[in-house]
């Protein structure tokens, strides 16, 4: 099977409200990550020292060395920055999702306690704030069971939520793989909680941000000021909140870092925003383990066949007869690229269509002459296909009239001995009175013209018959 993993539909054009509770038109997720203690570092036993994510500019790692400016610029934001922020959430009511590396909140116990006390959520950052793309899949494995074994000893209980953020391809698949998450958040890719199916289990996606993030501050092109930070995140909010207000509420998350956002003049920009957002109407601070609480009661997932991961035979047979009797169109789009894109009905009409449209004159001929003539002989005889039946319906071509059913029968000879094939409409579409006008108008044309229009009627009739059946 030739398949595409990733997913560029998502929910598509028509995205869930996500009914949030009380009616809110936003929800506004506060992330804190806490990483103090858990970077690179020889202490840790790293060949080199961190370099990511400082008020260093140009910082590179040091092999094999302590480097004393990068960790004194984390140990300030264990020492000053969360407090300051945690002084600013708990007064301001706030609560707040931790992002806590386990090797670093087994470092910071009396940190611990203030976000137990706090009411606040405490979520895995994975064992060690370090990148994973190269750790081999069972060294992946093993640290994230190692954090979770960690996590429970320090925290008191296991995390319910996972962001590794310096992950590897394999990453969100493992932790999935757990079924011990009620959420993960290492995407990027929307504005809403999704479902993602690994295997049997459905696992709940909350998607992050790496744009409303104060990790800007230390990245190029990126913030300077607080009052950038402020406006960046105010103008987020603004559009996410007016599209609130239409019935498509959405979430907006905030990515904040002790070390940076810490800092005086950066958290003055931080609380400009929580001012401003606290004073509308219908904004609720949530943590994620409530965003997934509300998810899983609101939008449970409901699994349905798909057509990107059927095998060749029950491809042909679902979706064999979505062009009238020409199930070729089916087995040879079974073998394009196909990926959660095409388990839409759109997705796997475009699919279909471009099997039908690059094939050959002859082979398209073929396709329109397999379509019945309307309300001809086969219909009187009851052996159309269940899908032409039940077109034909929709537009009372079963309750004909002898007078209305003998002007059909002249019009339907007229055009098959003008021009090779049956009249084709997308009957759908029409009703009785426009089906018979198109049908005068077009025996008149000259047959190219009328080959390219029953294509094109025919790709219709397909998109229907798919809407039908899928999403």
């Amino acid at each position: 099977m030739n398949r595409y993993p990733r997913d560029f539909r998502g929910y598509g054009p028509n995205p869930p409200d996500a009914r949030w509770p009380g009616g809110a038109r936003i929800a506004i997720s506060i992330v804190l990550n806490y990483e103090e203690g858990g970077e690179n570092s020889t202490l840790h036993g790293d060949a080199q020292s961190e370099a990511f994510l400082s008020d260093i500019a140009g910082a590179a790692p040091w092999p094999g060395q302590r480097h004393w400016n990068m960790e004194s610029i984390y140990d300030y934001g264990a020492r000053a920055g969360f407090w300051r922020l945690h002084r600013l959430f708990t007064g301001m009511a706030i609560p707040v999702t931790i992002y806590g590396v386990t090797s670093a909140l087994a470092r910071n116990p009396e940190q611990v306690a203030a976000m137990k006390a706090a009411g606040w959520e405490i979520a895995s950052h994975g064992l060690k704030w370090v990148d994973h793309r190269d750790l081999p899949e069972a060294e992946e494995r093993a640290q994230i069971a190692e954090s979770f074994r960690l996590h429970e000893e320090v925290v008191g209980q296991p995390p319910q939520g996972w962001y590794t953020g310096r992950c590897s391809a394999n990453t969100v698949r493992l932790t999935a793989e757990t079924h011990r998450l009620a959420w993960i958040s290492d995407t990027y890719d929307d504005d809403l909680p999704y479902w993602l199916e690994i295997g049997e289990h459905d696992q709940l996606v909350i998607p992050y941000t790496l744009e409303a993030n104060d990790m800007r501050f230390a990245t190029a092109p990126g913030y300077i000021t607080g009052e950038q930070f402020f406006q960046y995140l105010k103008d987020s909010f603004d559009t996410l909140y007016a599209e609130g207000l239409d019935g498509r509420a959405k979430m907006f998350s905030v990515g904040l870092h002790n070390r940076l956002i810490g800092r005086p003049g950066k958290l003055a920009g931080l609380k400009r925003f929580l001012d401003y957002a606290q004073s509308q109407d219908g904004v609720w601070f949530p943590r994620r383990i409530d965003i997934a609480r509300h998810w899983a009661a609101t939008h449970p997932h409901r699994r349905f066949e798909r057509p990107s991961q059927m095998g060749r035979a029950r491809f042909v047979e679902r979706f064999g007869g979505i062009f009238e009797h020409s199930p070729w169109i089916a087995e040879r789009a079974w073998d394009l690229e196909l990926g959660p894109a095409h388990d839409s009905a759109a997705g796997l009409h475009n699919a279909l269509t471009r099997i039908f449209r690059s094939a050959s004159r002859d082979e398209r001929l073929g396709v329109l002459r397999a379509h019945p003539d309307l309300a001809g002989k086969l219909a009187q005889a009851r052996r159309l296909t269940a899908e032409s039946t039940s077109e034909q319906a929709s537009a009372a071509l079963d309750a004909l009239t002898d007078a209305e059913r003998a002007t059909f029968q002249r019009l339907n000879d007229a055009y098959v001995a003008r021009h090779g094939f049956p009249f084709i409409i997308a009957v759908r579409d029409n009703n009785k009175a426009s089906i018979l006008q198109a049908f005068e108008t077009r025996i008149a044309h000259d047959t190219e013209t009328e080959f390219a229009t029953a294509c094109a009627q025919v790709e219709r009739i397909a998109e229907l018959r798919l809407k039908d059946q899928l999403p």
